[in-house]
């Protein structure tokens, strides 16, 4: 499966700007942080229209998704204009799988992301969502004008809760499932970290969760 992960704006297009944060940021950390969600998943193929920030046209965005054969496409934007909250739009005349997408993927985002006003499932003529040939939809992750939404995107984790409602949407919209992992081998060995071989004890600290993570019993001294 093709998934095309456009973020917003770019370039000489920073998208709406505010209380010292840029769409264009924003929409690039979200998306880069689905693509790595959702390289877990069996047969996904994920593809962006920019990893950098660059400026790419609208049809364009379009036009690569149509070009790579895609089965689903997701723009990502902060949206502005004094309001509060998140909104996802698709086509305007969309066919009923693009409606049943949206449905589970809007659920799913307003349920990672807690207690924000959810605006609605809408349907707009926006150039991404009317020139794709696959399955479409745009989201407006909060307000960046409004202070109490522009506090919210100031935090990682905050942003890391907008990713993973993208990502688990587009999971339980196509049925994905998660690739096996294997744990490596306990050869019985324990794996003692040096806090001196570090410039700080957080440094040893952050190797050691790394091996723990990958199955290593580990110590540190």
């Amino acid at each position: 499966m093709k998934i095309v992960l456009d973020a917003g704006h770019g370039g000489h297009d920073p998208g709406a700007v505010a209380n010292g944060l840029k769409e264009k940021d924003l929409t690039l950390c979200i998306v880069r942080h689905i693509g790595r969600l959702l390289r877990e998943y069996e047969g996904v193929e994920v593809h962006y229209t920019r990893t950098d920030d660059r400026f790419i046209e609208l049809s364009e965005r379009a036009a690569m998704a149509n070009r790579i054969g895609a089965n689903f496409f997701l723009s990502v934007h902060i949206n502005a204009g004094g309001g509060t909250g998140f909104e996802s739009f698709i086509f305007n005349n969309p066919d009923t799988k693009t409606i049943a997408y949206q449905n589970v993927i809007h659920g799913e985002i307003v349920r990672a992301i807690g207690n924000v006003k959810d605006r609605g499932k809408k349907r707009a003529n926006y150039a991404v969502l009317r020139e794709t040939k696959m399955p479409a939809i745009l989201t407006e992750n909060l307000f960046i004008d409004n202070a109490g939404d522009a506090a919210k995107l100031k935090s990682d984790e905050f942003l890391s809760q907008i990713a993973r409602g993208h990502a688990q949407g587009i999971v339980r919209a196509f049925g994905l499932k998660k690739k096996a992992t294997t744990q490596p081998k306990d050869d019985g060995k324990l794996y003692r970290v040096q806090v001196g071989g570090f410039s700080d004890r957080k440094n040893a600290e952050r190797l050691a969760e790394e091996l723990k993570k990958k199955g290593y019993p580990t110590i540190i001294v």
